[in-house]
């Protein structure tokens, strides 16, 4: 899989970051938090192995779960990233990267809770909600036990 480093911003500009090794394969979450914090659309998202925040005094931060954040603008309200905190990866918003044509979409997770007025063309996987929390639970048990060490 192909990563880079890459550069972006919020929408006034308030906070900008540099994300180190962003996998330019993203996914588009479907799940009813992501889309009602999107405004609708389901969250793009790209991950990444580090991020530095310029502006962090604008940036804030909601916890949405016992092992998620989510960040946003103070200032603008751009949606930034979203943290998953037993693995400490950022998945950055597709859309606050300042070059976004690199990008290309490689899955859909909690698919069957993507509403019926949209659909992404493409061959590529399409995950459940039981499939998506599985494979995190996988990945959770794995980092937790050392199994690939």
């Amino acid at each position: 899989m192909e990563s880079r480093s890459l550069t972006g911003k919020c929408l006034c500009g308030a906070i900008r970051f540099t994300a180190a090794h962003v996998e330019v394969e993203h996914h588009a979450c479907h799940c009813s938090m992501c889309r009602r914090w999107s405004g609708g659309a389901p969250f793009f998202a790209a991950s990444t192995d580090s991020v530095a925040f310029d502006g962090v005094e604008h940036l804030g931060r909601y916890v949405s779960s016992d092992w998620a954040e989510r960040g946003f603008c103070r200032s603008c309200g751009s949606v930034l990233f979203y943290y998953l905190k037993p693995t400490n990866t950022y998945m950055m918003s597709v859309g606050a990267f300042d070059d976004p044509s690199v990008f290309q979409l490689a899955r859909e997770i909690f698919i069957d809770a993507k509403p019926v007025g949209y659909a992404f063309a493409g061959n590529h996987p399409r995950l459940t909600e039981a499939e998506t929390l599985a494979e995190f639970t996988a990945v959770d048990e794995k980092e937790n036990t050392g199994a690939d060490r």
